[in-house]
């Protein structure tokens, strides 16, 4: 007798393992390169990866037997490293930041799946969060339907873009090579057509296959209704942040976002914007928004000109945190929570059936309009999938 398989949950359901305690720690690998004279164990890590961690907290990895040398534990300093070993430093397992780890479905086929993505979570590994990220509920979930040939590295979805940890909203994800290769693409189109200075186009064309639209909550009352802003971003040096903090600047990258105002609040002194991005740059409508003089209410990081709120160097006093690393900075970072940004809708040609797909995702009451919240009943706002020809 056969035996009854569960269904497959159909949209919108949720789905997520709570975290555990401690993640399972990490692993970094790296080959000495030859260098004459050769490095000692603590030159190679201070010198390399000073940006990871002080002298001191190298010391003290080294002397807690956290390195290997060619599969073997080292605990002096000084030993002298050959050409072509291998060294690895394995970092104790930790107690990561406190994060949401139940995602909702909003849309799934055998291609993609798009997550609504609570704001606190991250999207990929990094930082101090490694394990409590969208990839590691991913991966942990009972996925079907997901063809051996064309899976996705492993047999779960995987994200093609990118949302801050603080922004909520629409999270797109692969199931197969084939659609990973092209959501990846039509993320890539527009910001390369910014690059190529192409007109702006409001219609969803050939040249613009997806459309991405954001609810955010800003400060003061914006004066026109409609504000196009084509401000470049670019990188500048800021404490705490290895990579460099993306900012509003002439000789940055070309960026454009286009704001419509949803509702003025004059009592509040802030506005409910709708914000279409054109190009895909990190931070694009915090900074584009702070640039005009209306940076998101309660934004930690960027303020009005598109800048952080402070550049100030963060005084070094010698300590180091208690794994050997930097004490996170006291300056606001990136990462950094507290904002009102959520992924609202987006509109796409499906990768494999190059039909429309409008996906919409349920608006936080603190987003939402004086109508909206007045509604007697308010619609389930899960899923709007629209299918048929582009025309």
């Amino acid at each position: 007798m056969a035996m009854a398989t569960s269904p497959t949950p159909q949209p919108p359901y949720s789905f997520g393992v709570p975290w555990p305690e401690l993640n399972e720690g990490l692993s970094y690998a790296d080959a000495v390169p030859s260098i004459h004279p050769a490095p000692t164990l603590i030159g190679f890590y201070s010198t390399e990866y000073k940006s990871s961690a002080p002298l001191e907290g190298w010391l003290q990895r080294i002397r807690n037997g956290q390195i290997t040398i060619d599969g073997q534990v080292v605990t002096d300093p000084e030993t002298v490293l050959r050409a072509g070993s291998k060294v690895v430093y394995h970092r104790f397992p930790w107690k990561e930041p406190p994060a949401p780890y139940l995602l909702e479905v909003l849309y799934e086929d055998d291609h993609m799946v798009a997550i609504n993505k609570p704001s606190g979570l991250q999207v990929l590994p990094g930082g101090l969060f490694q394990q409590r990220t969208v990839l590691q509920q991913l991966k942990w979930n009972t996925w079907k339907g997901i063809p051996v040939s064309h899976r996705c590295v492993e047999a779960h979805p995987v994200p093609v873009h990118r949302l801050g940890r603080g922004t909520s909203g629409i999270l797109l994800c692969a199931k197969t090579k084939p659609a990973k290769t092209c959501l990846a693409k039509l993320f890539a189109v527009g910001t390369s057509a910014i690059e190529e200075k192409r007109k702006f186009n409001q219609k969803l064309d050939k040249d613009r296959r997806i459309s991405k639209f954001y609810r955010a909550l800003v400060t003061g009352l914006l004066e026109d209704d409609e504000v196009l802003i084509k401000q470049p971003i670019g990188v500048m040096q800021y404490p705490g942040v290895a990579k460099g903090l993306y900012i509003a600047t002439s000789s940055g990258k070309p960026a454009l976002s286009k704001v419509s105002v949803v509702e003025r609040d004059v009592l509040e002194n802030r506005t409910l914007v709708q914000v279409e991005i054109h190009s895909g740059r990190p931070h694009q409508i915090r900074i584009h928004l702070a640039y005009i003089g209306h940076p998101l209410f309660g934004d930690p990081l960027y303020d009005i000109g598109g800048h952080p709120k402070s550049v100030e160097s963060e005084l070094v006093d010698g300590s180091f945190a208690e794994d050997g690393g930097y004490n996170k900075p006291t300056n606001p970072v990136p990462g950094d929570c507290g904002y009102f940004l959520h992924a609202h809708r987006v509109i796409l040609f499906h990768p494999s059936t190059d039909e429309v797909v409008e996906i919409t995702a349920p608006l936080p009451s603190v987003l939402q309009t004086s109508k909206e919240l007045n509604r007697k009943e308010i619609p389930k706002e899960g899923l709007q999938c629209v299918a048929g020809s582009s025309s």
